[in-house]
C-alpha cells in the first residue's frame, strides 16, 4: 500500500472510531499551568451518570480542569473493542494521558500501552497480567477495598436487629471479592454470632448495571432476614436500595455518598476516592512526575473511607461511629489485618 493508501486508511479508521465513540469535551476552556497538557478518560460500564464509581472519576476530572487547568476528553464504551479504540485514539491523537476507569480495561491497556510507548496510561482497579509485567508507561491505580468494607461491615453488625446482613456484588470477580471479605471480616469482628447472605449479580460486564437483578437479590436476602443490605454493584445496586426501601430495611451504598439515591433507606456508604486519584494522577502528569507500576490506595492514604459525618451519616448510633473510628485506627496502625479474600 503507497504512504498516501496508509494515510487515507488511518483517517477512515479514526473516522469510524469517532463515529462509534465520540469524545466530548464538556468543560470550560483550560487555563493556567498546565493547559498545554490533554488528559483523554474512558468510562467504565454503566458510564457518567452512574452516581458512583464513574461520577467519582468524573469529580476528579473537573477538578483537574479546574485547578489545574488541563484539557479533558471523556469517551463511553460499550464493549471491549471499544474500550481499546478509544484508548488507541486518545494515544494516536497525542494526549498526554489516557486513564481508563475500571479494572475490565487492564488486558486493553496493557495492549494499547504497548503499542503506544512514549504515552502515559492509568487504570483505576488496575489487574496486573498473570506474568507480571506491567508496560512501563501503566500506573495500575489500587485500591483496598476490604478495609472500608470492613468498617462499614461493622457498621452494619452493630446496627443489625437480627443478627443477618446482606451483600449483593456486581460481577463475580477477585476485586467484588475483596469487598465481599471484608464486609463478612467486619461484620463478625464486631457480631460473631451475625450471618451474612452474599450472591453476585453475574459473571460479565452487564451485571454492573442490571438493578432489576440487584432488586431480586436483596429481596432473596431480606426474606432470608438480612437487616441491612451493603452491594458493590455499581448501578445494579440501585435495585437493593428499592428492595431495601420496600421491605422496610437498611442499605449500605459504595464507592460514593449513595444517601441521596434512597434518603432514610441508605445508612451509609463506603467511600472509594476514585476522584482524589485521579486528580493526583492527572497532577503528577503536569508536574513531570509520572511513573508506571502499582498505586495502593487504603484507609492510610485516605483513599478509602465511609461516611460518618453529616446529615448522611443521622442514621449511625453515636457510640456505633466511635466504635468504627476505633476499629479504623487499628486498621491503619497494623493491629487489624482486614482479609482480602474469604
Amino acid at each position: 500500500m503507497t504512504k498516501l493508501g496508509i494515510a487515507s486508511a488511518a483517517l477512515v479508521a479514526a473516522a469510524i472510531v469517532t463515529t462509534l465513540l465520540p469524545a466530548r469535551n464538556p468543560l470550560p476552556a483550560p487555563s493556567g499551568q498546565g493547559s498545554n497538557v490533554r488528559v483523554g478518560l474512558v468510562f467504565d460500564v454503566g458510564g457518567r451518570g452512574d452516581k458512583s464509581f464513574n461520577d467519582s472519576a468524573w469529580i476528579g476530572l473537573e477538578r483537574a480542569s479546574r485547578e489545574l487547568g488541563v484539557r479533558v476528553e471523556v469517551m463511553e464504551p460499550t464493549s471491549a473493542e471499544d474500550r481499546e479504540a478509544a484508548m488507541r485514539l486518545f494515544a494516536a491523537r497525542g494526549f498526554d494521558i489516557v486513564l481508563g476507569v475500571g479494572f475490565i480495561f487492564s488486558s486493553e491497556m496493557n495492549v494499547v500501552a504497548r503499542a503506544f510507548p512514549a504515552s502515559k496510561f492509568a487504570c483505576v482497579d488496575y489487574a496486573p497480567p498473570s506474568d507480571g509485567a506491567i508496560p512501563p508507561n501503566v500506573a495500575g491505580l489500587v485500591f483496598r477495598e476490604e478495609e472500608g468494607s470492613f468498617m462499614v461491615g461493622a457498621v452494619a453488625g452493630l446496627i443489625s436487629k437480627s443478627h443477618a446482613v446482606g451483600f449483593v456484588g456486581g460481577m463475580d470477580v477477585p476485586l467484588i471479592h475483596k469487598f465481599e471479605a471484608g464486609y463478612i471480616a467486619g461484620v463478625h469482628h464486631v457480631c460473631a454470632e451475625c450471618r451474612v447472605h452474599a450472591a453476585y449479580a453475574g459473571a460479565t460486564p452487564e451485571a454492573f448495571k442490571d438493578p432489576a437483578k440487584g432488586e431480586a437479590l436483596a429481596t432473596s436476602q431480606i426474606s432470608a432476614g438480612a437487616d441491612v443490605v451493603f452491594h458493590a454493584s455499581g448501578t445494579t445496586g440501585l435495585g437493593v436500595f428499592e428492595a431495601a426501601r420496600d421491605m422496610g430495611v437498611r442499605a449500605i451504598g459504595v464507592d460514593a455518598d449513595q444517601y441521596d439515591e434512597m434518603p432514610g433507606v441508605v445508612v451509609t456508604s463506603m467511600i472509594k476516592r476514585v476522584d482524589v486519584v485521579v486528580f493526583e494522577t492527572i497532577r503528577e502528569v503536569t508536574l513531570g512526575t509520572f511513573r508506571g507500576g502499582i498505586k495502593a490506595f487504603g484507609l492510610k492514604e485516605n483513599g478509602i473511607g465511609y461516611v460518618d459525618e453529616g446529615p448522611h451519616a443521622a442514621g449511625i448510633p453515636a457510640d456505633v461511629k466511635t466504635r468504627v473510628g476505633a476499629i479504623k485506627a487499628e486498621i491503619v496502625e497494623g493491629k487489624i489485618a482486614v482479609p482480602s479474600k474469604n
